[in-house]
């Protein structure tokens, strides 16, 4: 044997025993039979963050400080990306073979009644997210996903709002915002080298935005946040702009399957630098634990309930990123640092996996962050129960798992109430009620084409109708 795959064991082995029985990296694949044999697997609860997707900005602001041609992105701005739905059907084939293997659904199986839920933020990218999901979870199942607006915008459940404000909240959201490593110009200042780093990768100094004398590099020295109710949190300055270029930059090295950036060559360890500018982009805005539980209550109130039912199997809901970041914070989770991935935390098209088991006397969860690894994202590998994506453990602070590494349901539970009830507790300044969410359906008969855009009449290419593919004109 080798001496570097003898080493690998070693390492192996040497984190199973600290992560602890029933915790490895691959726990929701590789349940013990012994676990099998105490455990049933009742219910799935995946809160997704939607695949790959181009640049939110169209045009303007990545493009205006680089003199360079970005990639050419198969989809408008923010939508889906081709790449970005052939991915999102090799995860859903991943969990399909995963949940038939740990027998809490057939093969091909046709939900009945409120079985299964599939629901989505209206954006198109994560509709369309959530749709090529559905196509090969349940390929036999004419799977409808609920959302609240035909136009492209944003659902209050999935919103990262203020729905509740005052004066002293506010500053409580400042002030903790203040501390966070440190306070914003120190964290922003730790990634000054990688904004450097940016700037000569695009050739910043010869962009047209530098040519008309406006600026020649990314600034942090004035930020500024504003807090308001019904709005998300929002960042101002020259910080902005370097988040949107990062995230240009990393869905280019995605969607070109190469790692150089206009002919400079970088190595894994500053392509997740560059996220890490995102990384404090969001976890400015998204993670603190004020900001969190009024921001992600209606998600985690969903989650609640969704782990109550007694008829759900499965539920799927598709929003952001900023999602996956401010429920982890109101709930006191602690998402692993990301291996063999770029973003650091919440990877594109990651899932957010509640499982609820039951030994026959009480309900138990384990919750874990699934994604796609960087290898995965550039080579669209096809993925099953033998070749994963990667399943990492979330720990809970505050809570204590069993021997086999499962929380009782009762203690989430009641965490997810304690969240619930701080949010209520804020006293609101202005008590304009949100509007009421509600559902409207596509119907069964509806075609859409890769982009999850609604086809009145096909002529030439792939389109999914009544939930499975077809090929129409060629």
């Amino acid at each position: 044997m080798k001496p570097l795959l003898i080493d690998c064991m070693k390492l192996w082995i040497m984190t199973a025993i600290l992560l602890g029985c029933g915790t490895s990296l691959w726990a929701q694949t590789e349940r013990s039979e012994a676990f099998r044999e105490k455990y049933e697997l009742k219910e799935v609860v995946v809160m997704s963050r939607h695949n790959i997707r181009s640049p939110l900005s169209s045009g303007a602001d990545y493009q205006r400080v680089s003199p360079y041609e970005w990639f050419a992105w198969t989809s408008p701005g923010s939508q889906l990306s081709l790449r970005g739905g052939v991915l999102e059907t090799e995860m859903d084939q991943f969990f399909r073979k995963w949940v038939v293997e740990a027998g809490l659904l057939p093969d091909n199986h046709r939900p009945m009644g409120n079985e299964v839920l599939f629901y989505a933020n209206s954006r198109q990218r994560t509709f369309a997210t959530a749709k090529y999901f559905s196509a090969g979870f349940l390929p036999y199942a004419n799977v409808e996903i609920g959302y609240l607006y035909e136009e492209d915008k944003m659902d209050p459940l999935f919103k990262p709002q203020f729905t509740k404000m005052n004066a002293t909240y506010r500053q409580q959201v400042l002030d903790e915002i203040n501390a966070l490593h440190g306070g914003p110009q120190a964290w922003m200042n730790e990634v000054r080298p990688t904004l450097d780093l940016m700037e000569e990768v695009i050739d910043m100094a010869h962009s047209p935005a530098a040519l008309e004398g406006d600026t020649v590099h990314f600034s942090y020295d004035d930020t500024q946040f504003t807090i308001e109710k019904g709005d998300e949190p929002r960042l101002t300055g020259g910080f902005k702009l370097a988040n949107s270029v990062a995230d240009a930059l990393v869905l280019q090295c995605y969607e070109s399957e190469s790692m150089s950036a206009f002919g400079h060559e970088l190595t894994t360890e500053q392509w997740r630098d560059i996220c890490g500018v995102k990384e404090v982009y969001d976890g400015l805005l998204f993670t603190t634990h004020a900001a969190a539980i009024n921001i992600a209550y209606p998600l985690v109130s969903r989650i609640r309930d969704e782990l109550q039912l007694q008829d759900r199997k499965f539920t799927f809901l598709c929003g952001h990123d900023a999602n996956l970041a401010s429920i982890s914070a109101a709930l006191g989770f602690n998402l692993p640092v990301t291996e063999n991935a770029l973003e650091l935390h919440t990877s594109i098209g990651s899932k957010l996996v509640f499982e609820k088991w039951s030994d026959g006397s009480e309900e138990y969860v384990a919750v874990n962050l699934v994604y796609q690894t960087l290898d995965q994202l550039q080579g669209r590998t096809l993925l099953s129960l033998d070749v994963p994506p990667m399943v990492m453990p979330v720990t809970i602070d505050g809570l204590t798992p069993n021997s086999d590494g499962l929380y009782r349901l009762s203690d989430l539970d009641a965490r997810m109430a304690e969240t619930m009830a701080e949010y209520e507790a804020i006293v609101d300044d202005d008590a304009v009620d949100a509007p009421a969410p509600q559902f409207i359906i596509f119907q069964p008969d509806d075609t859409y084409n890769l982009h999850g855009q609604r086809v009145e009449t096909p002529q030439r290419g792939v389109f999914i109708e009544g939930g499975r593919k077809r090929i129409q004109g060629f």
